[in-house]
């Protein structure tokens, strides 16, 4: 009796646990981020161009200016670093577009005249 009411909950509990997993990953409302080690992450995908003092263009990293394994990149974060670097004498101007991802929900954003706008 004994042997087979082990592998019988043993059995049910891996099916409990794929089951956890796999809704853990499906989509509601939020849609990014939804697992656990996400949920409070807020994340900024976006593509600059700085305009130079001589007026040159070239395109601008932010992630190379943040403390090496940083990768969490969050609005009020992203107009530091564009302050940082309008300040320093090193662009006159930044602008572009990208998406802002959390939990809550996806929002499109804006960087005109080096000022963050969502």
């Amino acid at each position: 009796m004994h042997g087979s009411v082990l592998p019988a909950v043993q059995i049910a509990l891996t099916l409990a646990l794929i089951a956890w997993m796999i809704t853990g990953f499906t989509p509601l409302p939020g849609r990014w981020l939804r697992w656990k080690m996400f949920c409070r992450a807020t994340f900024t995908i976006v593509q600059l161009t700085g305009t130079t003092t001589d007026g040159r263009t070239e395109p601008v990293n932010v992630y190379a200016h943040l403390s090496p394994g940083s990768f969490i990149l969050g609005p009020p974060q992203l107009q530091a670093v564009l302050d940082h670097l309008t300040r320093s004498g090193r662009y006159e101007r930044i602008d572009g577009t990208g998406r802002v991802l959390s939990a809550r929900r996806e929002q499109r954003l804006e960087v005109r005249a080096s000022r963050v706008v969502l």
